[in-house]
C-alpha cells in the first residue's frame, strides 16, 4: 500500500503539472445539478396546495383548516374565512383548492378536504365565491358541498382528493380509498377511483358507467390506491401518479372505465410483508407505465408545458415526500422513464406550473415553504 503523506506529495506534483484537473468548488458542482433557482416566497403550517389566481396572487390550502390569499410580490400573506370545518389528523384535513375555468367572471373556487361523520372521517368536495378585500383577505361565501366520498373510516388515511379540471370544463377528482382497500374495485363505492363531475358536481353524461346510475356514473376509471397527482399532457391524455403499499408507487396513463388493479394487483407488497401479485399476473388490469421500488412517496405532479425549461416539456414533475425530491419522468409515446431526481432536502407536498413558466413547490409539514423555482 502507498504510504499516505506519499500519495498527497505524488497529487500535488500531479496537479500542479497539469496532469490532473482541480477539483470543483461544491457550489459549482450543485449548480450543475440543480437546474434552478430557488426563490422562497413565504412559509407555512402544513401546507397542502396551490392555485394560481389571475392578478398572480397564490391561494395557499393549510391542511388544518386555513386558506391563504399570498402577494408573491411583497410576500405579505392574508386569510379567507368561510372555509369549512375540516376533520385534521393522520394525513385528513384541508387539501386541494382550484379554481372554476371561469373564475375571472364567477369568482368561484373549488376545494377538497376531510370531514368527519358516521363511521369516522371520508373526504369530500365544496364549492364557493371569494371575494377579496382590500387589506389582502378574503371571505367565502355560498359555499356548497357538491361531492363526498360514499363511506368514512377511522384512521384518517388516504383521502387523496385532488382537483384538477378539463378542457371540457369537467371537474375530476382523484379519490383516494381511505386505506379499506376493497372499495376499489367495488362499484357501489367512489373510493379509489378517478372521478368526473360537471362543475355543479352532478355525474358527467359521458362517463363509461353512466347509465348504471348513483356513484357509478362518477366514475370514469377504479382500482386505484391514494391517487395525489394528475395532470393532462399536450395531447390531452391523462396522467396520475398515486402512492403504492410498501414499494409499487405508479405512474398511470388514465384510460376510461379501465381497472388499474388496486388491491389486487401491485407491484409493491403489504406492510406486513405478505405479497400482492404483480400486475403481470393479471392482464386483464392496466399496469402503470413507471413505478418505484423503493418508493418516492408521491405528493403531487405536473405534466410541464412551459418555456422556461424546454428540456422539462412534456415531463412528468413529480414532488416526492419520503424521497423529499423533485422526479422528472420522460414520456416518450404510452413509455415513461425517470430521467432526473433533484434532492431538495424536505417532504414536498405540492407542485403547480405558472403561466410564466415557472414551477412552484410547497414543502410538506410545520414550516414548509413555499418556493418558486426558475432557471439557474
Amino acid at each position: 500500500m502507498m504510504h499516505l503523506g506519499l500519495s498527497v506529495a505524488c497529487y500535488a506534483l500531479a496537479l500542479a503539472a497539469g496532469a490532473l484537473a482541480a477539483p470543483e468548488p461544491l457550489d459549482v458542482i450543485e449548480a450543475r445539478q440543480t437546474p434552478w433557482k430557488a426563490t422562497t416566497i413565504t412559509s407555512h403550517a402544513e401546507p397542502w396546495a396551490i392555485a394560481f389566481l389571475p392578478d398572480n396572487r397564490v391561494l395557499v390550502t393549510e391542511r388544518r383548516g386555513n386558506l391563504r390569499l399570498v402577494n408573491p410580490e411583497t410576500k405579505a400573506t392574508g386569510t379567507i374565512t368561510g372555509v369549512p370545518a375540516v376533520a385534521y389528523g393522520g394525513q385528513g384535513g384541508l387539501h386541494d383548492v382550484a379554481l372554476h375555468p371561469n373564475y375571472a367572471e364567477n369568482s368561484i373556487i373549488y376545494l377538497s378536504y376531510a370531514e368527519s361523520g358516521s363511521g369516522g372521517a371520508g373526504g369530500a368536495v365544496a364549492r364557493a365565491k371569494l371575494t377579496i378585500n382590500t387589506s389582502g383577505g378574503g371571505a367565502l361565501s355560498d359555499l356548497s358541498v357538491i361531492w363526498r366520498h360514499s363511506q368514512r373510516a377511522s384512521g384518517g388515511l388516504q383521502f387523496a382528493c385532488r382537483l384538477l379540471f378539463g378542457k371540457d370544463g369537467a371537474l375530476w377528482i382523484a379519490s383516494g380509498e381511505i386505506n379499506q382497500m376493497t372499495p376499489a374495485q367495488s362499484m357501489t363505492a367512489n373510493l379509489g377511483k378517478m372521478i368526473k363531475l360537471y362543475d355543479n358536481g352532478t355525474a358527467f353524461a359521458g362517463n363509461p358507467f353512466a347509465s348504471q346510475g348513483a356513484v357509478q356514473s362518477q366514475i370514469w376509471s377504479l382500482g386505484h390506491r391514494n391517487p395525489l397527482g394528475f395532470d393532462w399532457d399536450a395531447e390531452g391524455r391523462l396522467w396520475e401518479v398515486e402512492m403504492g403499499p410498501m414499494g409499487g408507487d405508479e405512474l398511470n396513463l388514465i384510460e376510461q372505465g379501465k381497472n388499474y388493479g388496486w388491491p389486487l394487483v401491485s407491484q409493491g407488497r403489504h406492510y406486513d410483508g405478505r405479497t400482492i401479485p404483480a400486475h403481470s399476473t393479471r392482464p386483464e388490469f392496466i399496469p402503470p407505465k413507471a413505478f418505484w421500488v423503493p418508493v418516492i412517496s408521491p405528493g403531487g405532479m405536473i405534466i410541464y408545458k412551459g418555456d422556461l425549461f424546454p428540456s422539462f416539456k412534456g415531463n412528468a414533475i413529480i414532488a416526492g415526500l419520503s424521497s423529499q425530491s423533485i422526479v422528472r419522468v420522460t414520456i416518450t409515446g404510452d413509455t415513461a422513464k425517470e430521467a432526473q431526481r433533484v434532492s431538495m432536502g424536505r417532504r414536498m407536498r405540492g407542485i403547480r406550473e405558472h403561466k410564466d413558466g415557472s414551477i412552484w413547490v410547497i414543502q410538506d409539514g410545520n414550516n414548509g415553504q413555499l418556493i418558486k423555482l426558475t432557471p439557474n
